[in-house]
């Protein structure tokens, strides 16, 4: 009976210098023998707020727990492995992170202090009593990423549930990874967009036709009108101008060349009257036109900008733009009025808008 008892008793001995070569070895390798029988934690991720190496930015942490207990401690240390040795990455360290906030289950935790003594990421309250409830949402600021680009790297998390990180809870292995920074890089030359015609759809210029106003006959009675359309865009810091330039209608194979006379001033359409003129606005009398349109800055100059009040100056700036701006959709309204005794024939005239951008 006393060779047995010697034997258990040496079996016993070895059994705790085996344990005791355990706990020796998993120190060294980097792991708590605190956690080597932890639950493992669920659901978690780490959101970095940039994925440039060497960049400081935010981490955030999101993590279920397995058991539901009070809290005192959680580290989070940064590996280049998820198991085994924990080497640090690169040149990675948590000197000046800061704790941001920390959550369970929506409820902000407070008395928790970031701790940085271990050179990873550890938070603690020592006098938290407030039972673990899913999810876990732990935020740091100003922690630099890894140095390496392109690389992952691992950070092992373990709950604890007493002070100085002692009683191991819960663990697990989340997995980030630093990226390449992609730079665009392109050139926006100076613009002008304008166009002319008689139809456009909206503000684009890729859809604008035609080039001919018919007026059809001139009346002694009622007034004659017609509309043309322009548009324009730029990116000019002091914007645009646009010019109207060209002569009353002319009867070139009448005798003695006669014309409708220009109105010099803004002038109210009067049938009866010697009268060609234009504005860009939505008359009533005539019922012609329509206001500018489009998302751009552009306006009628002050001449060309009262409804039912016409004037035709060449060389005068019809529309213009202070600044840079977005189409602007104009429409140009011709009024015609003739005098009994107008000479017969076919009248023309030929209409040149000049947009000039300043930069």
């Amino acid at each position: 009976m006393k060779q047995i008892n010697r034997g258990k008793l040496q079996l016993s001995r070895h059994n705790r210098l085996v344990s005791v070569g355990l706990i020796v070895a998993m120190l060294l390798a980097g792991i708590s023998p605190m956690t080597a029988s932890a639950a493992q934690i669920s659901s978690r991720s780490l959101a970095l707020g940039s994925s440039a190496g060497n960049t400081a930015t935010t981490w955030t942490f999101t993590f279920s727990t397995a058991a539901t207990t009070a809290v005192k401690g959680i580290t989070f240390q940064v590996c280049d492995a998820p198991s085994g040795t924990c080497n640090v990455p690169g040149s990675w360290a948590g000197t000046g992170s800061g704790l941001t906030s920390l959550t369970f289950n929506g409820s902000s935790q407070s008395g928790w202090t970031i701790d940085n003594t271990a050179g990873y990421l550890r938070i603690k309250n020592d006098a938290a009593s407030t039972t673990v409830t899913n999810p876990v949402v732990a935020t740091f600021g100003s922690v630099t990423n890894p140095n390496t680009t392109n690389a992952t790297f691992y950070v092992r998390i373990n709950t604890y549930s007493a002070t100085a990180y002692g009683t191991g809870v819960d663990s697990g292995v989340v997995a980030a990874s630093t990226s390449q920074l992609i730079t665009l890089n392109g050139t926006m030359d100076e613009s002008l967009v304008f166009c002319t015609g008689t139809s456009i759809t909206g503000t684009n210029c890729g859809t604008v036709t035609g080039s001919n106003v018919a007026l059809g006959t001139f009346s002694t009675t009622v007034p004659t009108s017609g509309t043309s359309v322009m548009a324009a865009s730029t990116n000019a810091s002091s914007g645009y101008s646009i010019t109207m330039n060209g002569t009353t209608l002319t009867c070139a194979s009448c005798a003695g060349t006669p014309t409708i006379g220009a109105l010099a001033t803004q002038t109210a359409s009067t049938p009866g009257s010697p009268q060609f003129g234009a504005n860009l606005k939505l008359n009533t009398a005539p019922s012609v036109g329509a206001d500018v349109t489009g998302s751009g800055s552009g306006a009628p100059t002050a001449n060309y900008n009262t409804a039912d009040s016409f004037r035709f100056v060449s060389g005068d700036s019809v529309a213009a733009a202070a600044g840079t701006s977005a189409a602007n959709k104009y429409t140009v309204s011709y009024v015609v009025n003739v005098p009994g005794d107008q000479p017969a024939g076919i009248y023309s005239a030929v209409m040149t808008y000049i947009c000039t951008a300043t930069y």
